[in-house]
């Protein structure tokens, strides 16, 4: 703890009306006990689940649930929302003073928060790519669900940023065959680089062992239940706030015996809730991003106080964007 810090002005974006951010000025006092201060230095765009809170689109029976761990205000406004930021500790804990850290945290230039809600960074993991630390926790948790195994024909739908770190890692298991499928032709270049095939969804080859639904879009789910084999498992990992949504559940579905199962991150997989806790997933997250190549799942940086104008530009679904860090110098 800092003793007799001074306190701090500190700016944070705020959802205000749909469509509409702001960013709006908070004093800080000196951390608390058991509290350190952290000075951000990148955040992330979610840009699934931030789309749906910047459109005042989650739906009431949600508002619980999609709090993020430090969130102020509600929903649908306003609110002060986002959970991928990375910062320096810069109070006197004398293990974390000046390292780099993680944490479940909105958009704010510097905040206090209990110490044992941040997770240092491996020397290996720099920064700027520590922001995908949230979506690839997402990542980790449906892989857990799915239980891909080796030599398995595995398909991913939706190359946003969950998607293709999906399909980065089960491509990391021996002698699997995964394949991206997006219908964005461009997104080959970012599967080739993660090491997995791609293809359009007319050009699929079916019977997977496994095939894994996120590209939001019910058109996608269709062509997950179409692609799956006998027997197969089908992981929803869309979710669609408000939206309806319908699903093929006529035809071969139930001749053929699918699985349609859902994953979300908000428990830890079942496979692993006796074992794990969600500090150790965090963690465990984190230490995957020392490969370089999952830089290309990231944007150029958009400066944390041109958020009100960029914002919409950078949620649109026409952007092409995968992972927009925000950058705090």
């Amino acid at each position: 703890m800092a003793v007799g810090a001074c306190a701090e002005i500190a700016s944070a974006l705020w959802y205000c009306r749909p469509g509409e951010v702001e960013i709006r000025q908070e004093a800080m006092a000196a951390p608390g006990a058991g509290e350190v201060r952290v000075k951000t230095l990148y955040s992330a765009i979610s840009r699934g689940t931030e789309s749906l809170v910047f459109g005042g689109r989650v739906p009431v029976g949600e508002f619980e649930r999609m709090r993020a761990p430090f969130m102020a205000g509600d929903f649908p406004f306003p609110a002060k929302y986002g959970y991928a930021a990375v910062g320096r500790v810069e109070s006197d804990d004398y293990v974390l003073r000046g390292k780099n850290v993680f944490a479940l945290y909105p958009h704010q230039t510097a905040f206090n928060i209990p110490v044992g809600a941040v997770l240092a960074l491996p020397e290996e993991v720099p920064p700027h790519r520590a922001v995908l630390a949230a979506n690839m926790e997402t990542a980790l948790n449906g892989v857990w669900d799915a239980a891909p195994g080796p030599a398995d024909r595995i398909v991913i739908i939706g190359a946003g940023v969950v998607g293709s770190l999906v399909a980065y890692l089960c491509g990391r298991i021996p002698g699997t065959d995964v394949t991206l499928i997006d219908i964005n032709p461009t997104r080959a270049e970012l599967a080739g680089k993660l090491g997995v095939s791609f293809t359009g969804p007319g050009d699929a080859i079916g019977d997977c062992d496994l095939v894994v639904h996120a590209s939001g879009s019910p058109d996608g789910l269709r062509t997950a239940l179409e692609l799956a084999g006998d027997e197969a498992t089908v992981l929803e990992m869309s979710w669609y706030g408000d939206a309806a949504v319908t699903a093929t559940l006529g035809g071969p579905f139930h001749s053929r015996r699918l699985r349609l199962v859902s994953s979300q991150v908000g428990q830890i997989a079942p496979s692993h809730r006796p074992r794990w806790t969600h500090g150790r997933r965090l963690a465990a997250a984190i230490a995957l991003l020392c490969d370089p190549r999952l830089d290309a799942l990231l944007a150029p940086a958009v400066a944390f106080h041109d958020l009100p104008q960029r914002l919409p530009g950078i949620l649109d679904p026409g952007s092409g964007i995968l992972c927009q860090p925000i950058i705090y110098s």
